[in-house]
């Protein structure tokens, strides 16, 4: 029972966050596309569209705020791993479970308390651009300074999960913590220098 909850419950963490991650990876695409279009604009129709350009600024938050998650799981973060690389995989999981409760938890918590009062302030003057004809949302932009502490304590969480799943044996290890398969051989990667 415990096992099968435990499971569903990793599926369910990693599959919200592969859904939202893929879907805010498309948002690099038309932050292309809108930028492409605020230059043919101003340069060939000397409009300006401040609407436009602030878009950018939201998308671009969106990708990082919310993309952090997303990095996280598919471990594409920064990782100093000196000794780590080394560790057997049984030692790779205890350091991520206490990775997460004592550095990812506990930062990602003060980010939200501290940027809590920040965000409920601006949702409370409805703040909006401070530029005429700007995005009236800026009270939207602020929020995401809360969802991105909690998108990464969610994506911690479940490979937290994972890695108990893989120390109570009702699982393989987690990829994030594989044998050394997807470190490039160094012999191959300095033989093209």
């Amino acid at each position: 029972m415990l096992k099968t909850a435990t499971l569903n419950l990793t599926y369910f963490l990693d599959s919200f966050t592969e859904w939202t991650g893929r879907i805010i990876s498309w948002l690099t695409l038309f932050m292309v596309i809108t930028v492409v279009l605020v230059l043919m604009l101003r340069n060939w129709f000397d409009l300006s569209a401040i609407a436009l350009q602030e878009s950018v600024t939201y998308m671009h938050a969106i990708v990082f705020m919310l993309g952090a998650a997303y990095a996280l799981k598919h471990n594409d973060h920064v990782r100093v791993d000196v000794f780590y690389q080394n560790f057997s995989e049984k030692k790779k999981a205890c350091v991520n479970i206490a990775g997460f409760l004592i550095l990812l938890l506990p930062v990602c918590s003060f980010i939200f308390i501290y940027c809590k009062d920040y965000v409920l302030f601006s949702w409370a003057l409805n703040e909006g651009s401070n530029q005429p004809g700007g995005i009236p949302l800026m009270y939207g932009l602020k929020t995401l300074l809360l969802a991105m502490p909690v998108a990464l304590a969610i994506q911690g969480f479940a490979d937290s999960l994972k890695c108990v799943t893989f120390l109570m044996g009702w699982g393989e290890a987690p990829d994030f913590i594989a044998s050394n398969s997807e470190l490039p051989n160094q012999s191959e990667e300095h033989s093209h220098v």
